[in-house]
């Protein structure tokens, strides 16, 4: 008799398979942002390439025009689609069993219960971690995060090239800013904002505001203004409104601390009909292996979640940043 479980490695690589689709769909539900996109219909696997291509438009066609009777129509070549290239960034979770736990787990039912434990600490790990890589500039890492909110909204927007595209020379690609001396202008602040983001039925629908932010939001409203999102609230996230747009707080714990992924006193306004989550359709929370990997100098094995993508943008002229510490 085996007091080892000699098909552990089969138990950890289908029981994290198992739970591919859960995990992926915690990371999603565990962020205002992806929830919302997810919502729009904003979330879209990519299957290859060297990168991440997001289509976009940046021109209208010059062939239209008025004309009367018999005038020639102008029928030529308008170029009006390019893209944005991102790059594919990677994160990973181990999960990890030890010679004696799987001695002192022989059964398969208590391994399948050690497995769901560990499984939940990784999921909220790396919900976690993509979480505050939504906001990250995407140099985090020595470059390997997620080109997240402050690398789409940064707080000068000519100042480096966003998914190949250079802002100081393409003026539809910059996105908007309000600088702020402190809170006490923030309403005349967000008004200027919204209406520089606005054409037409396009405008900001989600404002993603850290602690501070929302502290002075909050404070600058009277009661009767305070309008709660139902939807929102029934997703698990609480939030007020500006104009028609949801405020959400982002968390006043991140990574086990005060605070959010959020930077201090801002407030992104975001159209999440253009932005994007692109997670590859092959490494979207999927264990890395199905073979098994033991460490070379420790009695344990290990199974890794791994993910691969990036937050892409088709409209950066869309999205603005509010900063109350400028």
């Amino acid at each position: 008799m085996s007091f080892a479980n000699a098909n552990i490695s089969d138990i950890m690589a289908t029981t994290i398979e198992s739970r591919t689709r859960k995990i992926a769909d915690n990371v999603t539900n565990n962020n205002a942002i992806l929830k919302r996109m997810s919502t729009k219909g904003r979330i879209k696997n990519f299957s290859g390439g060297y990168k991440i291509l997001q289509e976009l438009s940046f021109a209208e066609n010059s062939n239209a025009g008025w004309y009367s009777g018999y005038d020639l129509l102008p029928v030529g070549v308008s170029d009006v689609i390019s893209a944005a290239e991102f790059n594919i960034k990677q994160a990973a979770v181990p999960v990890i069993i030890s010679g004696l736990e799987q001695l002192q787990n022989a059964g398969r039912e208590q391994m399948i219960d050690l497995m769901e434990s560990r499984l939940s600490v990784a999921e909220s790990t790396i919900a976690n971690l993509i979480t505050g890589g939504l906001y990250s500039d995407g140099t985090g890492a020595g470059g390997k995060a997620i080109d997240g909110l402050q690398a789409a909204l940064p707080i000068d927007p000519t100042a480096a090239p966003y998914g190949g595209i250079d802002g100081a020379t393409f003026t539809f690609w910059q996105n908007q800013v309000k600088d702020s001396a402190n809170t006490t202008t923030l309403q005349a602040d967000w008004n200027e904002l919204w209406a520089n983001l606005v054409r037409g039925q396009d405008r900001p629908d989600l404002i993603m505001v850290d602690s501070l932010a929302w502290q002075a939001y909050v404070a600058s409203l009277q009661a009767q203004q305070r309008f709660s999102n139902t939807n929102m609230a029934d997703a698990g996230f609480n939030s007020i409104k500006f104009m028609d747009a949801d405020v959400v707080l982002d968390g006043g714990i991140y990574n086990g601390s005060l605070g959010s992924g959020a930077p201090a006193t801002t407030a992104f306004f975001l159209n999440t009909d253009y932005l994007h989550y692109r997670p590859h359709s092959a490494r979207n929370m999927v264990p890395l292996s199905p073979n098994r990997r033991y460490a070379t100098n420790q009695d344990a094995e290990v199974q890794i979640i791994a993910w691969a993508g990036n937050l892409t943008c088709s409209g950066r002229m869309f999205q603005g940043r509010w900063d109350g510490a400028a």
